[in-house]
């Protein structure tokens, strides 16, 4: 087994749905590459990715994007995984969450999909639940509007506003699981704000 731990933010394909709220999962592995110098890129046509440190003497990551459309995460995930000899207690997945409010950014291991497809696919492809989540809260549809419609719409222009504040505290909630385990990094992520 390797000491690398796979981080992959999940989205769609194109710049179509590039800022959109499917793909702010994407958007916080593109931070986290651009902080730590880590450069993506093709892995066998099917996602983005690149190996480094998140900084000097630091926790070893693979840094993925699936180039699959969102319900088709699992293969690449799981076919990063295998070819880097990642074990499941390693792998972090990073992405939206319409049961958390926009803004917050919310850690888990292991659960339910609630009706996520990317989550559902991956679930499937790796065999189990029991893997990390990085949960970027997107809020919930307003009024009647259709789930899959808010999450390929882009961000609206004051959430777009207050984006790279959430992106960061991702980006941070990542660094924080990998160099101090769930509990911790909950305890730090989770706390109210002052």
């Amino acid at each position: 087994m390797s000491d690398f731990w796979l981080v992959a933010g999940l989205g769609n394909p194109g710049p179509r749905y590039e800022r959109t709220r499917h793909n702010i999962g994407q958007m916080v592995v593109d931070e986290i590459a651009a902080d730590a110098g880590i450069s993506l890129r093709s892995w066998k046509g099917r996602a983005l990715q690149g190996a480094g440190r998140l900084s000097l003497g630091g926790t070893r990551v693979i840094l993925a994007k699936p180039l699959t459309f969102m319900n088709e995460s699992g293969g690449p995930v799981a076919g990063l995984a295998k070819a880097f000899d990642v074990p499941l207690e390693r792998i972090v997945l990073v992405h939206d969450e319409l049961d958390v409010p926009f803004g917050d950014v919310r850690l888990k291991r292991g659960g339910g999909e609630g009706g996520h497809n990317g989550l559902r696919d991956t679930t499937k492809a790796l065999g189990t639940k029991d893997y990390y989540r990085v949960r970027v809260g997107i809020g919930r549809p307003p009024g009647r509007m259709d789930v899959s419609d808010f999450v390929l719409k882009p961000f609206s222009s004051a959430e777009a506003k207050e984006l790279p504040f959430l992106v960061g505290d991702a980006a941070d909630a990542v660094r924080l699981l990998l160099e101090r385990g769930l509990t911790d990094a909950q305890q730090t992520v989770h706390a109210p704000r002052p």
